[in-house]
């Protein structure tokens, strides 16, 4: 044999020397596997373990999730952690099951997804007295009324079969307790939209807000599309005032002036539109007609002159 057959021969070896070990290996019930999908029906999915035969896990022993499609979730190609419950199913395969892996491997799992702020995409399964039900890697998770939404949930019947992004704020591996929030991604989302519209607002815009509050050191103002912004007491009028409320009351409709945009934060005055109406009328005082004709030269100053 050429060196050059011996040299292919070798690597093609070294190839397969894995595969053909894990063909030799010997299977347990309460192993935990790892193996590739390659088939999917909507009642089971198969698995290439690089074994002499091949694993199935049936849909019952899947989840327990009863929103889970099968068919729509589980892909050719994926990799799937489950565990032995019999070594032979009738036709030579491995029954496998990943709930009972799940049991073993989803709570780390989910420990990291709440370390690290995962944002994960679930579907709500049931409804409960005070929340709703979706599962997380095969887990029962609860999320209460109060972290659904950025306002209050009167009907949590409206929830069942939508999508919502949560992340994980509570695991209870012991008690087998799993709680998600999907707040908290609202909230950022929010803050962040909040953000590009105030950084759309120029300095010096006039426009027309509600007052929507009054505090000792001034009153804020709802300029509407989610904006509000601060009329700092100093800022209401001219005269000095104790408090906002000698001026305003909540419910008002008022003009303002932003004077600064700091922060993701607005700066607002009433008391500027009083400057900029000054400014205004002395503009119009200085302006003259266009059909007068001023005059400039020392002859005709002198000749209004009486001496």
């Amino acid at each position: 044999m050429a060196e050059e057959e011996k040299v292919v021969a070798a690597e093609s070896m070294a190839d397969f020397e894995d595969e053909l070990n894990a063909s030799l290996k010997q299977i347990h019930e309460g192993d935990v596997l790892t193996g590739t999908v390659i088939g999917v029906t909507e009642e089971e999915v198969t698995l290439d373990l690089k074994y002499y035969t091949e694993g199935v896990i049936r849909l019952e022993d899947f989840t327990d999730d009863p929103t889970f499609n099968i068919k729509e979730e589980v892909h050719i190609g994926d990799e799937i952690s489950a565990t032995v419950v019999r070594r032979d199913g009738g036709q030579g395969q491995i029954m496998l099951s990943r709930k009972e892996a799940n049991a073993v491997l989803a709570w780390d799992k989910l420990k990291e997804f709440m370390e690290n702020k995962t944002a994960l995409t679930v579907k709500v399964a049931g409804v409960v007295k005070s929340g709703v039900i979706a599962y997380v890697e095969g887990i029962r998770g609860f999320i209460p009324a109060s972290k659904l939404s950025l306002e209050y949930v009167e009907d949590l019947e409206e929830w069942l079969g939508r999508e919502l992004q949560v992340r994980v704020i509570n695991v209870d591996e012991e008690d087998q307790k799993l709680v998600l929030s999907a707040r908290e991604i609202l909230r950022e989302k929010e803050a962040l939209e909040k953000k590009a519209r105030i950084s759309n607002v120029a300095v010096g815009l006039v426009t027309e807000g509600t007052v929507e509050s009054l505090q000792p050191y001034g009153a804020f103002i709802n300029l509407g599309n989610g904006l509000s912004g601060l009329v700092h007491i100093s800022q209401i009028c001219e005269k000095r005032i104790k408090h906002p409320g000698a001026v305003l009351h909540v419910g008002d409709t008022v003009k303002v002036k932003v004077i600064a945009v700091k922060d993701g934060k607005l700066s607002l005055s009433m008391k500027a539109l009083n400057d900029v109406a000054a400014e205004e009328i002395q503009e119009e005082t200085i302006d003259l007609p266009e059909s007068e004709e001023l005059s400039t030269n020392l002859g005709s100053l002198f000749a209004k002159l009486k001496l």
